[in-house]
């Protein structure tokens, strides 16, 4: 008789832990690199076409001010994974890998606290920077299991575009006779697609599946180019001599990085067909996303996954005079971040500010994990609920020590490392084409967002890229690699 009990027991145990295991949601978590506000859920260009990232948004809640926390890949993706601010952990750079530095060894990122939790974790694509994490070991702690890497291949024999970079392999845009299915992003979701179909019902998964494109080289098969007009109604509007009211020092932190002038676009009539082909990778990657849709749509998991889709940070075309990223207004910070699935409000568009490092602790609330006390993110639930919900804070973006963008619902402010800042009434003047920060009437203003700029502010980590770029508050100048910088290098 105790023998059957205890038989019994253990098999209403096991069932109970089993339909506990069953009954935590499982996360879909679509990256994609350096795609701006050019999807249609926030409207950034009135010619895109994101279908596929249209069904999230209708199943789902939009962030249409979402912003990164650092606009540059690495910072922007260590910040989120760790819910840590750039400027709390000294990466600003496309190095180092934050693992390499003492402090965040063993910090604990999001992938790995979902497996603490019993979650079986699988990455493809990219969702650290880069190589990252090196060796076998190191990949084992951050994922259980590793898909195909981020590519950009296949790459045309010889360069579509000779940029003034020294034909800088990356700084190319086009198309060439290739096939879509090997290219290195339709590699990525066929792995995530052949996941879904795989995964067992009663064993609850966290997969990451990170997309390489429009990140430059911006190639696409010729069927995404014609979805676009080759005239100048893909252009974004832009105005003369944008940069005439803005401090000498916003062309200190994009400098010298694989980007072009406005000037050298239109002087090489490559302006339109880089809006083009970015516009082209936007709905190749678009269709994609919707392959790894349709997979989970027909799995047994549809009911029971919650969405998230993000990018690691903004991208110009153009606007602000520049091309490419680095930068603190909003084409450089503003990114899509979509949620869906169980628990969240669907069709709903939240206008208050929300950070990438809010990421981390939405999702632990969501699937009803044990929190985490030492993350600076804030649970996005409430907004995810009633998209009106009240936010007590603006959104942070840093890039490099003493440079910090404030996005609040209504206003944007930028202050630089030298004092000087910006200041645009984000609806009057959503292009920030008007600085207002000399102008009296909004000191007010000026002094709400000030106070938010970041109490800590350490300067680059040991072993920080090339990119960074120092300003020197005592002899006013920037420090380049150990050297000032003549200020008549930055506007040629």
């Amino acid at each position: 008789m105790k023998k059957l009990f205890l038989a019994l027991f253990v098999c209403a145990f096991t069932a109970t832990c089993a339909s506990a295991k069953s009954d935590k949601p499982n996360v879909l978590f679509i990256a994609i690199d350096d795609l701006n506000d050019w999807v249609e859920p926030l409207g950034g260009h009135h010619l895109v076409k994101t279908p596929n990232m249209n069904r999230i948004a209708s199943a789902g809640t939009t962030f249409v001010n979402a912003h990164c926390q650092s606009p540059l890949c690495n910072p922007s993706r260590t910040s989120l994974l760790l819910s840590k601010r750039p400027t709390s952990t000294g990466i600003y750079g496309l190095a180092p890998y934050v693992r390499s530095l003492p402090k965040y060894k063993n910090a604990v990122s999001l992938p790995q606290w979902f497996a603490k939790h019993g979650y079986q974790t699988y990455t493809t694509g990219k969702i650290w920077h880069g190589g990252y994490p090196r060796g076998k070991e190191d990949r084992a702690k951050e994922f259980h299991e590793w898909g195909p890497r981020a590519s950009g291949r296949p790459f045309p024999k010889q360069k579509i575009v000779a940029t003034p970079f020294g034909n800088h392999r990356l700084v190319d845009w086009g198309t060439f006779p290739h096939r879509d299915e090997d290219k290195g992003d339709y590699i990525c979701a066929s792995w995530a697609v052949e996941k879904l179909q795989s995964m067992p019902k009663d064993e609850p998964f966290f997969l990451a599946c990170g997309f390489f494109l429009p990140h430059v080289p911006c190639y696409a098969t010729e069927k995404w180019f014609d979805l676009y007009p080759d005239n100048d109604s893909v252009l974004p509007p832009i105005l003369h001599n944008d940069r005439d009211d803005t401090p000498f020092f916003s062309w200190y932190i994009h400098w010298y990085l694989p980007e072009v002038r406005l000037s050298w676009l239109k002087e090489e009539k490559q302006w339109r067909p880089l809006a083009r082909a970015y516009l082209a990778t936007v709905s190749f990657v678009d269709h994609q996303v919707g392959r790894v849709l349709d997979a989970l749509e027909q799995s047994p998991h549809k009911d029971n996954t919650i969405i998230v889709l993000w990018s690691d940070h903004g991208w110009h075309i153009g606007e602000k005079e520049i091309s490419g990223k680095n930068t603190l207004w909003d084409d450089g910070t503003r990114v899509p971040l979509i949620f869906a699935g169980p628990g969240i409000a669907k069709n709903a568009e939240c206008k208050k500010p929300a950070e990438l490092l809010d990421i981390y602790p939405t999702l632990i609330e969501l699937c009803g994990l044990d929190k985490k006390k030492d993350l600076e993110g804030i649970s996005l639930l409430p907004q995810l609920k009633n998209a009106d919900a009240p936010r007590q804070r603006p959104a942070i973006t840093s890039h490099n020590k003493g440079n910090h963008g404030i996005r609040s619902e209504n206003w944007r402010y930028i202050h630089y490392a030298d004092g000087s800042e910006e200041l645009y009434d984000m609806v009057k003047d959503p292009n920030e084409w008007t600085n207002l920060a000399n102008d009296k009437k909004y000191v007010k203003v000026l002094d709400e967002h000030r106070k938010w700029l970041p109490k800590v502010d350490l300067p680059p980590a040991p072993g920080s890229a090339h990119r960074i770029l120092t300003y020197d508050p005592k002899t006013k100048k920037a420090i380049w690699q150990g050297e000032e910088i003549d200020h008549s290098e930055f506007v040629r």
